[in-house]
C-alpha cells in the first residue's frame, strides 16, 4: 500500500476526519518543536544572532530564524494537503509564502530595504489576489452593498493581504505576543471553516496553530533555546492568517447560519474583531504618528505591548493580556453578531474600537508616572 496514493490519503481524510485533524496539529507541533532546535545551532555556529539597539525589547543577542521551521512545516502541511484533491489553490499558497520567506529571510540575514519588501510582498500577493477560489464580488450586504466591480474586489483583496502581513509583523515585538494572537486567530478560523463545512481551510488553521504551539515553547525561553520568528516567520504566518482571512470574505451565504440569524454581511465586522489585536495596533501608531506629526513609518514605542511593559508588565503577561483582549473582542461580536441588527452591529464594533483607543490612551498616559520596569530578554 502505496500511503502517499491521493486516492488513499482522501479515503483516509473521509473516513477519519477527527483523527486527521488532530494528527496535523500534533504534527505541525513535533516537527516545528523538532527543527527550532536544529535551526538553533545553526544560528549559534553561525553567529546569526539579533542585534540589540536602543528600541529592543531585549537585552541579549538571540537567533531569528523561527522562521525557518515554520516554513519547512507549512510547505510539507500544504504539500500533503494537496494529495486530497480538496482544491488547487493550494499550489498558489505555497508560492506565495516560498516568496515572502525569501524576502524575510533576506531580512533576517541583512536587512532588506523597504522597496524590496513592499516589490516581495506584493509579488507574494498577487498568487492570492488573482486565485480564482478567492474571486470577490460581493460584500453581501455590508452598510447596504451587495455586488462590487471587479476592479474593487481586487482592490480591497489587496488592501486585506499587505495590511494584515505588516500588520501581524508588527505584534511581532516582545515574547510570546505575535504567536498568541497567531494560536487565537487560527482557532477561531478552524472553528468558522469547520461550522461552514471548508475541511482544507480547517487544516490549515490548525496547522498554523500546531506551528506557533511549538513556537512558544522556544520563544518564551529564558536560556540558550530561546529564539525569535524574525520577519521570515511573521510575514509567513500574517500572508497564511490574511489567506484564511480572504477565504472568509469569498465564501457563499451559509444557510443554516443565517438561519441562526448570522448575516453574511457581517463578514467584514468579524475580521475586524478575530484580527482585533494587529489591526487596532496598527491603526492607533498610525494615528498617534501622524497626530504627532511623524511619518507612519517612523518607528517608535507607541505599541500596545510598549504601553503594557512600560506600566511594567513582564512580556508573559503583556503577551497574555493582549491575547484575552482579542478573546474577550470576539466573545462580545459572536454573542451579539445573531442578536443586533446588521448596522447596530457595525456600531458596535466601532464603539469597541473607540473603547480600545481611550483606554491605551488613559493606559499611556499612567506610564509616565510609573518607573518602568527593567527589561528582560525578549523579542525583537
Amino acid at each position: 500500500m502505496n500511503i502517499l496514493d491521493q486516492q488513499i490519503i482522501l479515503e483516509f481524510f473521509r473516513g477519519n476526519y477527527w483523527w486527521f485533524l488532530t494528527s496535523t496539529f500534533l504534527g505541525t507541533f513535533g516537527v516545528t518543536f523538532y527543527l527550532i532546535p536544529k535551526v538553533l545551532w545553526v544560528s549559534k555556529e553561525k553567529n546569526l544572532m539579533a542585534s540589540v539597539n536602543e528600541r529592543s525589547s531585549h537585552t541579549t543577542a538571540v537567533p531569528t530564524f523561527g522562521g525557518v521551521a515554520f516554513y519547512i512545516t507549512i510547505i510539507l502541511v500544504l504539500s500533503l494537503l494537496q494529495g486530497l484533491r480538496l482544491t488547487y489553490i493550494g499550489n498558489h499558497l505555497i508560492a506565495a509564502i516560498t516568496i515572502l520567506f525569501m524576502v524575510g529571510l533576506k531580512d533576517d540575514l541583512v536587512i532588506s530595504t523597504a522597496r524590496v519588501k513592499l516589490v516581495g510582498q506584493i509579488t507574494a500577493a498577487l498568487f492570492l489576489i488573482f486565485s480564482p477560489e478567492l474571486d470577490f464580488n460581493n460584500l453581501h450586504g455590508f452598510v447596504g452593498i451587495h455586488e462590487i466591480p471587479a476592479l474593487v474586489g481586487y482592490l480591497l483583496k489587496a488592501f486585506l493581504v499587505l495590511g494584515l502581513v505588516n500588520a501581524y509583523n508588527l505584534i511581532d515585538g516582545i515574547d510570546g505576543l505575535a504567536a498568541i494572537i497567531g494560536i487565537l486567530i487560527a482557532a477561531v478560523f478552524a472553528l468558522v471553516f469547520y461550522t461552514t463545512g471548508e475541511p482544507y481551510y480547517v487544516l490549515v488553521s490548525i496547522s498554523v496553530a500546531g506551528i506557533l504551539s511549538a513556537f512558544l515553547r522556544f520563544n518564551f525561553s529564558r536560556g540558550r533555546n530561546k529564539i525569535f520568528m524574525g520577519d521570515a516567520g511573521s510575514l509567513v504566518i500574517g500572508l497564511i492568517l490574511s489567506f484564511l482571512s480572504l477565504k472568509i470574505l469569498v465564501m457563499e451565504p451559509d444557510l443554516p447560519l443565517m438561519e441562526q440569524g448570522y448575516h453574511p454581511g457581517n463578514r467584514l465586522l468579524f475580521l475586524a474583531c478575530a484580527l482585533f489585536i494587529p489591526i487596532f495596533d496598527t491603526l492607533r501608531v498610525i494615528i498617534i504618528r501622524k497626530l504627532n506629526g511623524n511619518s507612519p513609518f517612523e518607528p517608535d514605542r507607541n505599541h500596545l505591548h510598549h504601553v503594557l511593559l512600560d506600566l511594567g508588565l513582564s512580556h508573559f503577561k503583556a503577551s497574555i493580556s493582549l491575547g484575552l483582549l482579542n478573546l474577550v473582542i470576539i466573545g462580545i461580536f459572536f454573542s451579539l453578531s445573531n442578536k443586533l441588527s446588521h448596522l447596530y452591529l457595525v456600531l458596535l464594533v466601532v464603539l469597541l474600537y473607540a473603547f480600545s483607543f481611550l483606554l491605551f490612551g488613559w493606559l499611556s498616559s499612567l506610564k509616565k508616572r510609573i518607573p518602568v520596569a527593567a527589561k528582560e530578554t525578549s523579542g525583537t
